[in-house]
């Protein structure tokens, strides 16, 4: 593997700091940058996150083959960023619940055979697929505010919020396994209130809850700065036989050159397709901002007039009048690359990014389509898990159901052993595994 060579701006991202606190570093001589005032990678390694890029066991990890076909439920499917990571990595999805009719025409066009389950989640009746022996059960329910009227914080004091609808397919079909997606807000909100009513749930459930993390969508083969929360349960009787691992990074950081090139994401440069406009006077604002600048690049007069009363306030709003650099990884996506706090401009074309860009910054396969209106697909693309995220988890979900299969197998050989032997009656026997 060739030595790493990394900026300034690209070290910024990799450790969640800002430009300002790498100058201070190169001030005090924490970090010592070559003559060209770039970084080799391997010389940073007292860095915790880039050791872990460098020790990485990201390929083995991404070799793992499920020992059967495992069968998976998605709820909150969106336009299908999450099933296509979980079905990469292995697994068959037996039915996804989604209300938006955009999202669901979007699924029913990519994959025909799915059993797309178009209504709200509170009229779904899991009872139709008890029959099923649910491997796993997935989805990003949105967080809402949970009413703390109740006395027992459990299962019955979170009625009324998506949660509790996850948390009844969970009651319901009794997964071996679930996994949670959701904003890193969640950690803290309502003052951690609300993920611990969820931690008590979970457990109430009969579930062991791995501490929830919140992963850089940068470490695992996706070139934008998201940050997204996972929750991962596995069900108490069978928690002995297993031993998860949250994924390893990749060795490299992914840029919107990955993204839009080709090269390693993708075998050819971005396709063409619709995007939205900027009107004309914003359209003249962006032509003046560089590659990965933003508003503090405008001459003060415009800074001004554009920013209005936002310019007295603090903070730096580097969000605003955004355009984005070949050489970073993208911004994380919203609903839309046009708004005036959420401007995504491509690097070079004084544009938003077009809807094919938008999927690809997401590691969407080119070949997956969106329906619905320009506003509806970039709502779609915004609000999904990145797939190669979702595969990256999905890779580990497959070991764990594979610890737990071998275990089942194992258990089953030494029962048809004591049976022919008789030497064991089962009731003896079971309390020895």
């Amino acid at each position: 593997m060739s030595k790493q060579i990394i900026t300034d701006a690209l070290l910024a991202d990799i450790l969640s700091v800002s430009r300002s606190t790498v100058e201070k570093w190169k001030i005090k001589g924490k970090i010592k940058p070559s003559k060209n005032g770039q970084y080799c990678l391997e010389n940073l390694q007292h860095f915790e996150p880039i050791k872990s890029m460098i020790n990485s066991q990201w390929e083995k990890q991404q070799n793992i083959n499920p020992l059967r076909k495992y069968q998976s439920i998605e709820l909150f499917a969106g336009a299908g960023g999450l099933a296509i990571g979980l079905e990469k990595a292995g697994f068959g999805a037996i039915a996804l619940n989604e209300i938006d009719k955009d999202s669901c025409k979007t699924l029913r066009l990519n994959r025909p055979n799915w059993n797309v389950i178009e209504k709200d989640i509170s009229k779904v009746n899991f009872a139709n697929y008890s029959s099923y022996d649910i491997d796993l059960l997935s989805g990003g329910f949105p967080c809402q505010a949970f009413s703390y009227a109740g006395n027992k914080l459990g299962f019955e004091d979170v009625r009324g919020t998506l949660f509790f609808e996850f948390a009844r397919a969970i009651k319901e079909l009794k997964p071996k396994v679930f996994l949670g997606e959701n904003v890193k807000g969640l950690l803290n909100h309502d003052q951690g209130k609300t993920l611990a009513t969820i931690k008590t749930v979970i457990a109430e459930l009969g579930y062991v809850l791995i501490e929830p993390k919140v992963l850089k969508a940068i470490f695992y083969r996706v070139p934008q700065k998201r940050e997204r929360l996972f929750l991962i349960g596995i069900r108490k009787d069978l928690f002995k036989y297993t031993n998860f691992i949250w994924p390893d990074p990749f060795f490299r950081i992914m840029t919107l050159k990955d993204a839009l090139k080709k090269g390693d994401l993708y075998d050819q440069d971005c396709p063409p397709s619709l995007g939205q406009n900027y009107p004309n006077k914003k359209q003249k604002i962006m032509e003046m901002i560089p590659p990965g600048g933003c508003w503090i690049d405008l001459p003060e007069d415009l800074k001004r007039e554009y920013m209005g009363k936002s310019y007295f306030l603090g903070g730096g709003k580097t969000g605003i009048a955004r355009r984005l650099s070949f050489d970073l990884p993208s911004l994380t996506l919203t609903c839309s690359p046009a708004q005036k706090q959420t401007e995504r401009c491509h690097p070079q074309q004084t544009r938003p990014l077009t809807i094919r860009e938008y999927a690809r910054i997401q590691t969407f396969p080119d070949d997956w389509h969106f329906t619905g209106s320009i506003s509806s697909q970039y709502r779609q693309i915004g609000n999904a898990v990145p797939v190669n995220l979702a595969w990256a988890l999905g890779n580990q979900l497959v070991a764990v159901l594979n610890q737990i299969e071998n275990r089942v197998e194992h258990i089953n050989k030494r029962v048809n052993i004591a049976e022919n032997s008789g030497q064991m009656n089962l009731f003896d026997f079971y309390s020895t595994v």
